[in-house]
């Protein structure tokens, strides 16, 4: 067993193959104990958190008893935790139990040699490596500009604390891994911080005294992947439709069929067409948002079955929406009210109505078995799949307030972390309901521990339409590299971003610079945003339209290899995108957020920065293939040109796919 506990003079350590990963001394001790008050303001999902310590019992004594240590305060012996380290399966756990129910906060201080890079934190957007950083594990609204000295985030944070931080995530997770091949997970929901703003400590502060820091090892960092792939969960694989070309998203009513066909029109390689309008349209000042109610609106989309079908003939499929809350307005939640299946007011048996911006939405209450299965059933079963979908946005699930009643009784603070997993095995289950795991399949933007094993496509939620380092285009490589390191094997994005606001919106080189980056992910799948008359989308121009279409076409001729790399990720649980550092041992990479492998034999380094006709691409050992031109590399920093439609793409000369590769360089090469 690699991680073991020895008792020492005056303290005891935590030991990874003898190398002290946690030291605690009756002077230092590295477990310390407390009561807080949470101060939380939440405003359509975007939250403001402080907490207000009363109180901190460091445990400077400890004893050995029965095979685990006692810890208390020498103030206080009346309050006593106990720390065991026990084997699991897979990793080794060390679980700390308090005997007082009052105290509800928790610190530990871990130790890391100064060298050890970490990575992970669920979904994070603006750092993939987490050293030097504070890190929140809360599941939130990412925020709009996500960047405090920016204009755009202050103003967002005016209006109801929408800017966000470098740190705000629809998918956190408190699993990090380090670059000396182990990873540390602690198994809870309640709200918790990964502290790495000291260089040789890893401090974990947790509101809950009562938690498990799973241990894993392994020789090699994709081996430890495939550890935490095991330990969270495997994805199916993805449908043949859903990487063999585009899914078209447009949201013009009656008028998208038209739209539709011009694109078909134009030879772009097109599996899907997905309206998330197809249950009505609600315009907001936000924008165009969507009516709550999960079901066909005939109003906005008439004859859909028929052209639903039609599609199907031509082989196109039809894609929706679905979030788990449900308009006050609507007829989905009155036969919700009717069952008892909604969260409910604290004080009040009345349901909890949440404002989503100038509407309100009750709560389907997934800690009740029944709502649960109707909601699979009735909602996603009946009037999703029977109808006609082969795959929606399965939206939201970080809205859960922490004042609301819950059926289970559970504390809306610890459920609100695991609400997105819950929603996420609702639409696992109508899936599987009907026989079509594997599929049909959905995409979410929420998360936490344990979505995986749900959850079979993560798209990297609302990005700015523009370049800026938090929230722009580029955050979409970071957030694929960072989940995927967790075991979320297959991930994409909005083609051209989402959120536009105050005078931010689409330009026509920050739509061909996210077509090419879209050809090069699992799924390709175009959005046309928050405000679509604002902004230009696929089919604006002819010069967009002819772009879009050519990469569709090398998304589709690539499909073979990314198939090959799917079996991979249901096999072994490495994602499709992957870090350099994941196969090529070397710190130089540590940090490398802006370019990926994708798979083991292909690196993709978009042009994600605004004005640039090339860019500085750095290539691992080993002798890589220009895919545009054939021009041989070998490891080194090279400048590459990158015009629209060739973005820096290189494959490895000895590839079992060298060939497909050639025939893309064949069709669409210099």
């Amino acid at each position: 067993m690699p991680f073991k506990i020895i008792m020492q003079q005056g303290g005891f350590d935590l030991l990874r193959n003898d190398v002290s990963m946690l030291a605690h001394r009756a002077d230092a001790p590295a477990i310390t104990l407390g009561i807080g008050v949470p101060h939380l303001e939440m405003v359509r999902g975007n939250s403001r958190i402080d907490d207000l310590v009363e109180m901190r019992l460091a445990l400077d004594c400890f004893a050995a008893s029965d095979g685990a240590i006692r810890l208390w305060n020498a103030a206080r012996p009346d309050v006593v935790a106990t720390l065991k380290l026990a084997q699991r399966a897979q990793q080794s756990a060390l679980e700390l139990r308090c005997s007082d129910p009052a105290l509800n906060r928790l610190w530990i201080d871990m130790q890391c040699a100064t060298s050890e890079a970490f990575w992970g934190g669920g979904e994070q957007m603006s750092y993939l490596r987490l050293n030097g950083r504070r890190f929140p594990f809360w599941t939130s609204e990412p925020g709009v500009g996500r960047d405090k000295s920016t204009a755009l985030t202050q103003t967002m944070d005016a209006n109801g604390l929408a800017g966000g931080d470098y740190w705000t995530t629809n998918y956190p997770q408190p699993t990090w891994l380090s670059s000396a091949r182990y990873a540390v997970h602690l198994e809870t929901t309640a709200y918790s911080v990964l502290d790495l703003t000291e260089k040789g400590r890893v401090g974990i502060e947790c509101w809950s005294a009562n938690v498990v820091l799973e241990l894993f090892e392994a020789p090699s960092l994709p081996n430890l992947v495939t550890k935490l792939s095991d330990r969270f969960g495997r994805q199916p694989p993805l449908p043949e439709w859903a990487i063999s070309g585009a899914i078209v998203g447009l949201k013009d009513g009656a008028d998208t069929f038209d739209r539709f066909e011009t694109i078909a029109a134009s030879g772009a390689a097109i599996t899907g067409l997905w309206c998330e309008d197809w249950v009505g349209i609600r315009q907001t000042s936000f924008g165009k948002r969507l009516f709550w109610d999960w079901k066909w609106n005939a109003t906005r989309y008439p004859d859909l079955p028929t052209r639903i079908a039609a599609l199907a003939e031509r082989g196109f499929r039809f894609l929706g929406y679905v979030n788990p809350y449900l308009a006050v307005d609507g007829a989905l939640y009155q036969e919700a009210q009717a069952h008892n299946y909604l969260a409910l007011r604290k004080e009040s048996n009345k349901p909890y109505a949440v404002d989503f911006g100038e509407f309100d939405a009750g709560v389907v209450d997934f800690t009740n078995p029944a709502a649960a299965s109707w909601f699979a059933d009735r909602i996603i079963g009946q009037e999703m799949l029977d109808f006609g979908l082969s795959g929606w946005m399965a939206d939201f699930g970080e809205y859960l307030p922490t004042d609301v009643r819950l059926f289970d009784g559970s504390d809306p603070m610890e459920a609100h972390n695991r609400w997105p997993v819950l929603w996420a095995k609702v639409n696992a289950d109508a899936i599987a309901s009907r026989g079509k795991t594997g599929d049909a399949t959905f995409f979410m933007r929420a998360g936490f521990s344990g979505v995986q094993a749900h959850c079979p496509l993560l798209w990297a939620g609302d990005q700015c339409v523009d370049f800026t380092r938090h929230d722009g285009i580029n955050t979409v490589i970071t957030a694929a590299l960072s989940s995927g390191l967790l075991g979320n094997a297959y991930h994409h994005s909005d083609l051209g971003g989402y959120t536009s606001l105050h005078g931010v919106v689409r330009t026509a080189e920050l739509m061909h610079r996210w077509i090419d980056l879209a050809a090069f992910a699992p799924v390709m799948r175009s959005h046309e945003g928050n405000r679509p008359s604002d902004n230009l989308q696929i089919d604006s121009s002819p010069e967009i339209l002819t772009h879009f279409a050519r990469m569709s076409q090398v998304h589709a001729q690539l499909a073979p290899y990314v198939r090959a790399v799917c079996d991979e990720a249901v096999a072994i649980g490495l994602p499709l995108q992957r870090p350099l550092f994941l196969h090529y041992d070397d710190p130089e990479y540590h940090d490398i957020q802006d370019q990926y492998l994708y798979g083991a034999d292909m690196i993709v380094a978009p042009v994600v920065e605004e004005g640039y006709e090339s860019r500085l691409v750095m290539l691992p050992q080993g002798a890589w293939v220009h895919l545009w031109t054939g021009a041989l590399y070998g490891k080194g920093t090279h400048d590459i040109a990158a015009p629209h439609g060739q973005p820096p793409v290189f494959t490895r000369q000895d590839s079992a796919h060298a060939d497909l590769f050639a025939s893309i360089r064949a069709a669409f090469g210099a």
